[in-house]
């Protein structure tokens, strides 16, 4: 059943640059982020050099692009089902998509952050060599890499500024899409384990509510599509009811489809059929704001998850794929 959805992938970027001895077939070469050492490294390690992959489709619909985060409760990335998978889904359609594999546990804030603002920071400088439009590039991000996604929507302001000591320098997304996200660092309505993975036990509350990214929509922040589960038994709902409604308080446009059912993690929840009919909604939000062109190919049909981790692929969020 996996392999369905890998074939599915490998049948849209056959272009794509392969390093065959060292990652699975249909893997772009990594992009580090930072060649020189990331800052505040804690070692030389697979797990010490966040990177991304650019997926670029081989006959291209429009100049947009992804920056697609997986989540993980910022302890691994589930760079399969949250990541590669999605970036087929955008390759069909004819997107350029770009999957980030950043800093877990035991690296705290701002890791996660500095490595999606470089990340984004990349995909501008290289535009023109990916051949997309800097000015719409969107952000993707399920569960805890909905946070980080949330936070770059949130705090990247074009201009440099400070968050709880780290600061904070990117350009602002053109659009968002969350998936279940993690969106509060509060408690009760933050998920306790992203909380302790990115500040710590006992976090400073200062840091926690600077974090917590329904506090930080402005009239700026870029529109955003949500996804969600009424009874997510992971992600209080509450994180995306919250943040939508700051986007319409600030006359943010912005769309949220919450599914009568309990479920977390899913990515685009092929197999699971109350909840497959998801991705064609944030289709048509796509297309409806520009951002895909009505005549682009078709997404995919629905299709089993590829596992959280890729066999024989490394990197910072490398897990055993058990949580």
């Amino acid at each position: 059943m996996k392999g369905c959805a890998l074939a599915l992938l490998l049948a849209v970027g056959p272009g794509l640059s392969v390093h065959a001895q060292q990652l699975p077939s249909g893997i772009p070469a990594p992009v580090y982020l930072w060649p020189q050492g990331a800052p505040g490294a804690l070692g030389q390690g697979e797990a010490d050099k966040p990177r991304m992959y650019a997926f670029l489709p081989e006959k291209r619909s429009t100049s947009t692009a992804v920056l697609v985060i997986p989540g993980g409760g910022y302890e691994h990335v589930a760079i399969g089902h949250e990541g590669v998978q999605i970036a087929g889904w955008l390759n069909t359609q004819g997107v350029a998509a770009f999957v980030l594999d950043y800093r877990v546990a035991p690296y705290r804030y701002p890791a996660p952050i500095e490595d999606g603002e470089q990340a984004l920071r990349l995909i501008h400088e290289h535009a023109a060599e990916y051949g997309i439009d800097p000015n719409r590039v969107g952000v993707w991000g399920f569960s805890a890499g909905g946070h980080l996604a949330s936070t770059l929507g949130t705090l990247c302001t074009g201009e440099a500024h400070r968050v709880g000591g780290a600061q904070i320098n990117c350009a602002r997304p053109a659009f968002l899409v969350l998936a279940y996200p993690v969106i509060s660092m509060e408690l009760p309505e933050a998920h306790a384990g992203s909380r302790k993975a990115l500040l710590g036990t006992d976090p400073d509350a200062a840091l926690a509510h600077a974090l917590s990214n329904q506090f930080n929509v402005t009239g700026e922040t870029p529109p955003t599509f949500l996804f969600a589960t009424t009874s997510d038994p992971t992600v209080p709902v509450r994180n995306s009811l919250d943040f939508y409604s700051a986007l319409v308080e600030h006359h943010v446009p912005a769309e949220l489809h919450i599914y009568d059912y309990a479920n977390h993690g899913c990515g685009l929840c092929g197999s699971i059929v109350p909840l497959s009919t998801w991705p064609m909604l944030l289709r048509n939000w796509l297309v409806q704001r520009g951002w895909i062109p009505p005549d682009a190919p078709p997404p995919p049909p629905p299709q089993p998850n590829l596992p959280a981790w890729i066999d024989r692929l490394a990197g910072p969020g490398q897990f055993d794929g058990h949580w």
